[in-house]
């Protein structure tokens, strides 16, 4: 179980990576796949943490 919850603390580093992306004025039509993959990876860490709470 640790191992698990060590990669999804990775995946939540990444997270700040796609946010810092979104920053960026040259996205174009990117923008748009950048939104998606994060609004992904939020439904993904609150789906983990209401199957997995922190005890």
């Amino acid at each position: 179980m640790q191992v698990i919850r060590d990669r999804i603390e990775l995946i939540k580093g990444k997270r700040e990576t796609l946010l810092q992306l979104l920053e960026q004025p040259n996205l174009g039509t990117l923008r748009i796949d950048v939104n998606q993959a994060l609004e992904e990876m939020d439904d993904l860490l609150e789906e983990f943490e209401r199957t997995f709470p922190v005890e």
